[in-house]
């Protein structure tokens, strides 16, 4: 018996979320290497502000106004995403004023696992309880909402 995780396949109409969770897991990553390298915590603190800005806020904005109507009111996956939404706003918004290393390895480690729960609980639930039509509606709402194409240019992650 193989160990080994599969990926998840995603339907088209939930697929752009699912890239925009790569994302997320690669700036989690880059928090890491930033403490691991001992970057200036203002530097990542930046870097954070600008990620939630451009990449975190309009994402959550998409599953929080886009996917939860979808989901049944009081729902324990809904409830745990509004809960995580909350927390990681939170701590981003905290960091921007007070940075702190435990702060961003709790940051990092918080996000991991909602992106986590996401792909691997919320996202395959709304695949199996909506229809087709349901799911277009989705994807067309999410194409009215795209992320920023901006890129950061302080690499602080990169090896020096």
């Amino acid at each position: 018996m193989s160990s080994e995780i599969k990926p998840i396949k995603r339907s088209l109409q939930l697929a752009p979320l699912s890239r925009e969770h790569h994302e997320g897991l690669l700036f989690a990553w880059k928090l890491r290497k930033g403490l691991q390298y001992e970057i200036d915590l203002e530097r990542i603190s930046k870097y954070s502000f600008w990620y939630w800005q451009e990449h975190i806020k309009p994402h959550f904005y998409q599953e929080e106004k886009i996917l939860m109507p979808f989901i049944p009111a009081g729902h324990k996956m809904a409830i745990r995403l509004r809960k995580e939404h909350d927390q990681i706003r939170e701590l981003i918004h905290n960091l921007h004023k007070a940075p702190d290393k435990h702060s961003f390895v709790v940051l990092a480690n918080l996000l991991n696992d909602h992106i986590r729960f996401e792909e691997r609980e919320l996202y395959g639930y709304l695949e199996q309880i909506l229809g087709k039509d349901e799911l277009d509606v989705i994807f067309l709402k999410l194409e009215e909402h795209p992320l920023s194409s901006n890129k950061w240019k302080d690499e602080f992650w990169a090896k020096k």
